[in-house]
């Protein structure tokens, strides 16, 4: 019996954390809906997390224009095709218009309606909030090559994303550079470790300082020399994560690697780390007391300060205890005898 095609369109972010949380409901379309056919719609920057996705039939990055435009340059995209379901993440007007048997449109949370962590937001949707699909992004064969070469199976692997969106959000680098110092010494928790260094282009600066704690033969520099999808297929090897609230967290995240998010300025029950194994860690101030200092939160000065080195490195231990076990049945290829 042949199926018929399920064309499916989904909307998501601009952001790259943003569309990484809503991530886990295409991977629930590819796995639950009849053949699925997928149009993603998401920013440019976020748009190639996506290209592996089976069944995707086409992959739209949308860029902003003046007056909203990009909208309108949008339905002309989408309007002839009858999809079985649209999913619009972004609340937009164009889902409502458009010809389909079934949608799926975030709305905004009411005037004092308690917020909820972002991806049982985007569970909402499709009403599965009972059990929201934790983000997941496919990676096809070449995509998993790719990574396989760049970090190879060998010692353990330290994953630091030093810098974040905005100064505010950053842990000081320095800070950092003393964390992976410890944590790969001989008498470390990661003994001999590897390190890999994650960025854009413009991180270069907040990863300089990381850079220069280990030698160059256990150093996999990829900032700003990788695309996100790579990047996020080498997160899969990384024994363990530490970043600041970004996109790489949640890339982190989703990936399986054990992930210590760095929170200041950003509430981490809405955007902490999603997995078993991913934690949220911020200085002795919650966020309330971020939002009371500092109304809009764009001063740009780093918030970051207060949250002392050898709580990172201690909540690191913990995370690395807590997944040994996991760790090791899933990921044999990694294991080296010391």
């Amino acid at each position: 019996m042949v199926t018929k095609p399920f064309p499916i369109l989904f909307i998501t972010s601009s952001r790259i954390g943003d569309a990484v949380l809503t991530s886990g409901l295409i991977h629930r379309l590819a796995e639950e809906a009849p053949d699925p056919r997928f149009t993603i719609v998401a920013g440019p920057i976020a748009a190639p997390l996506f290209r592996d996705t089976p069944g995707l039939q086409r992959l739209i990055a949308l860029e902003k224009q003046r007056r909203g435009l990009h909208w309108l340059w949008l339905w002309n995209q989408v309007r002839s095709k009858r999809w079985e379901l649209v999913v619009d993440m972004r609340g937009s007007p164009l889902a409502g218009l458009l010809r389909a048997k079934r949608r799926g449109i975030r709305r905004s949370t009411l005037a004092g309606q308690a917020p909820v962590h972002k991806v049982i937001e985007a569970a909402r949707v499709l009403r599965l909030e009972d059990a929201p699909p934790a983000p997941f992004l496919f990676t096809s064969q070449e995509t998993e090559a790719a990574a396989e070469a760049l970090c190879p199976p060998g010692a353990p692997i330290l994953a630091i994303a030093p810098a974040a969106n905005w100064v505010g959000k950053a842990w000081p680098a320095e800070r950092f550079a003393v964390a992976a110092a410890e944590l790969l010494a001989s008498d470390g928790l990661m003994p001999n470790g590897r390190l890999l260094l994650l960025g854009g282009p413009d991180d270069r600066w907040a990863a300089e300082t990381v850079r220069r704690v280990i030698p160059r033969d256990r150093l996999i520099d990829l900032v700003g020399k990788v695309d996100l999808l790579t990047a996020y297929a080498c997160l899969k090897r990384a024994r363990l994560f530490i970043g600041n609230d970004s996109g790489l967290m949640h890339m982190a995240a989703a990936a399986g690697a054990p992930t210590l998010g760095l929170f200041g300025p950003s509430d981490d029950r809405l955007y902490g780390p999603w997995g078993r194994y991913a934690r949220a860690l911020r200085g002795p101030r919650d966020f309330a007391a971020f939002k009371a200092l500092d109304p809009e939160l764009n001063q740009a000065v780093c918030h970051m300060q207060d949250l002392p080195t050898d709580w990172v490195v201690r909540s690191a231990r913990l995370l690395l205890a807590e997944s040994e076990a996991d760790w090791r049945a899933d990921h044999p290829s990694s294991i080296r005898k010391a």
